[in-house]
């Protein structure tokens, strides 16, 4: 029976040791057979990212390494000294080039804007390379750390390329949460989550400025001029709705040509085309609403208001497609687009209804005057 104990016992240890044996990080397998090893390293939380360094009195060799998401891209590595954001950080940026080169550079981010350009760091950079392997991109590099600190803000970022010219990330999940803070003494990382201000403010006022023009103002003037006709200050409520809307849209266009001049390499194709079209039509509509519309009892006027009426849906159905572009293209909370989509749902609700109320009393009103018409004319002959 003792026996028994003993070799239960010995089994418990066993097992018990194969499960508490500690299982290395999967960076500690990977090797840089042309760079000295470096001896610590850690996965990051987020974008199939490591980093590996060596650390000695305010120097550190480092090398980055990301996976590409698609066949090509840029990856970036940062650090911020002065903030948590995106703003203020010193990059190192590479990617390989159309003709299979591998660029790799320094770049200061001075603003949400910022295209990735070359530029001088904060603090000394004493060598700096690239390799590119399958679709990992590793950036190699030795620092010199400001002010001897240990524990840096870090953030870590790939993006698409258009030619040899890095794009915009995406502005979501993973890619709203890479920065952290990282201790190059205990190798102790920590994410910071979610930067909610990454977005810049001008783009955030170009859809503003869209979305309630094209999205609320111009439809509800629609909804007024094709349902509330029988009021006496349906024209002047859908003057006001249409010029205001047009105001913004205008604004709204200004701002778009304005962001675009400063993303050289970054192209939204249909949402600057469908943007272009609206500026033209909208100039067309204001044309003819305004100048070559004829009196009421001219006999071509039915014509005219075919053309506007038609012109007018063409330009509100044009500017929903824009805006749900937009939204694919700014990646908000998704909160604020179901919030939309919801308003957008009661206005339509709510002029399709009108217009079936108006229908419905329109027939109801001839239905009723045709008996008295004819007896009218009876009582005339």
């Amino acid at each position: 029976m003792a026996k028994l104990i003993r070799s239960l016992f010995f089994l418990t240890l066993l097992v018990t040791s194969s499960f508490s044996t500690p299982t290395p990080q999967p960076c500690s397998t990977h090797h840089f057979p042309d760079h000295e090893s470096l001896a610590a390293c850690n996965d990051l939380p987020v974008l199939n990212s490591t980093i590996y360094w060596n650390y000695f009195n305010g120097i550190v060799d480092l090398a980055f390494r990301a996976t590409l998401v698609g066949d090509s891209g840029w990856v970036a590595w940062a650090i911020n000294p002065s903030s948590k954001g995106m703003v203020g950080s010193q990059a190192l940026v590479s990617f390989r080039r159309s003709d299979g080169t591998m660029a790799v550079y320094t770049s200061p981010i001075k603003s949400y804007d910022t295209r990735l350009e070359k530029g001088n760091l904060t603090f000394p950079v004493y060598a700096l390379s690239a390799v590119h392997e399958n679709k990992d991109i590793t950036i190699f590099a030795t620092l010199g750390l400001p002010n001897n600190v240990t524990t840096v803000n870090q953030l870590w970022q790939q993006g698409p390329l258009h030619g040899d010219t890095p794009g915009m990330h995406k502005m979501s999940g993973p890619y709203l949460k890479s920065y952290g803070t990282l201790d190059f003494l205990s190798g102790k990382v920590e994410a910071t989550g979610a930067h909610h201000s990454i977005v810049s403010p001008k783009k955030i006022v170009h859809a503003v400025l869209n979305t309630v023009s094209w999205g609320v103002l111009l439809p509800v003037g629609g909804i007024v001029a094709r349902n509330f006709r029988m009021h006496p200050a349906w024209f002047h409520v859908h003057l006001i709705c249409q010029i205001s809307g047009g105001i913004l849209a205008l604004f709204g266009f200004v701002t778009g040509v304005i962001l675009g001049s400063e993303s050289a390499g970054i192209q939204y194709k249909g949402h600057k085309y469908i943007g272009w079209t609206l500026l033209i039509l909208g100039v067309v509509q204001l044309t003819v609403a305004f100048y070559l519309r004829p009196e009421k009892g001219d006999k071509d006027r039915w014509l005219w208001d075919l053309f506007h009426c038609a012109l007018g849906y063409t330009l509100l159905i044009l500017g929903q497609v824009n805006i749900f572009k937009g939204f694919d293209i700014l990646e908000p909370p998704k909160p604020w687009k179901y919030a939309y989509i919801g308003v957008l749902a009661l206005l339509m609700l709510f002029g399709a209804g009108l217009a079936c109320y108006t229908c419905f009393t329109q027939w109801n009103k001839k239905r009723t005057e045709a008996p008295k018409t004819q007896l009218e004319q009876s009582e005339y002959e």
